[in-house]
């Protein structure tokens, strides 16, 4: 099994997230932002980008392609919820956490000035303004257990120093949140050099 994946991207992080705390074992292939896409990747990905998996003959791209297919394939631990109504309804907080977090951190490479600070400013009043939710008295997000939505989470919350997105100490709850996933050993290994490097002293 192959990854090709970008270092600094959130959406390939989030994949070596999941193949981590599945414990999957699979060959990194480091794949540049705006540099030489490998021919490789080319030819399995029409978009030529990261994330990209190959499983034997098959290659799948799109995130959460990935994702729910790496958690059916080995379904140990479960990251959703085995039951239709469980899953349709783990799915609709992805698609909002993705819609409302990780898209406006996603745009904040490609913005500056005034833009950007709407953006950082906007992102930081929404997880304010969900501390609740994230001090709901369960250990993960929504749930006793680590789940795909904590592994969307994750890599959203490691860069938020990083672009610049400062949370009020109103949402206590989100840093509490955010170290228990930071300590985790699976997401140490899911981290690149450069993803380190984002948080370092």
């Amino acid at each position: 099994m192959t990854l090709y994946s970008s270092p600094a991207c959130v959406h390939s992080h989030r994949v070596r997230l999941v193949l981590a705390e599945k414990g999957i074992a699979v060959e990194i292939v480091d794949v540049e932002p705006g540099g030489r896409v490998p021919e490789d990747l080319a030819d399995l990905n029409p978009y030529g980008e990261a994330p990209t998996l190959v499983d034997r003959d098959l290659a799948l791209y799109d995130t959460r392609v990935i994702s729910e297919y790496l958690d059916e394939r080995f379904p140990h631990p479960p990251l959703m919820p085995v039951d239709p109504v469980s899953r349709a309804k783990a799915r609709l907080v992805i698609s909002r956490i993705e819609r409302d977090w990780v898209n406006i951190l996603d745009t904040l490479d490609r913005v500056s000035g005034d833009e950007a600070a709407q953006r950082r400013k906007a992102l930081s009043e929404s997880l304010a303004a969900s501390d609740e939710v994230f001090g709901s008295g369960t250990p993960f997000f929504l749930s006793e257990e680590l789940s795909m939505m904590d592994c969307v989470l994750g890599p959203m919350l490691w860069r938020l120093h990083h672009y610049g997105v400062e949370l009020p100490d109103s949402a206590a709850s989100v840093h509490a949140y955010a170290e228990r996933l930071f300590e985790r050993e699976a997401f140490q290994k899911s981290l690149s050099d450069v993803e380190r490097a984002m948080r370092a002293v």
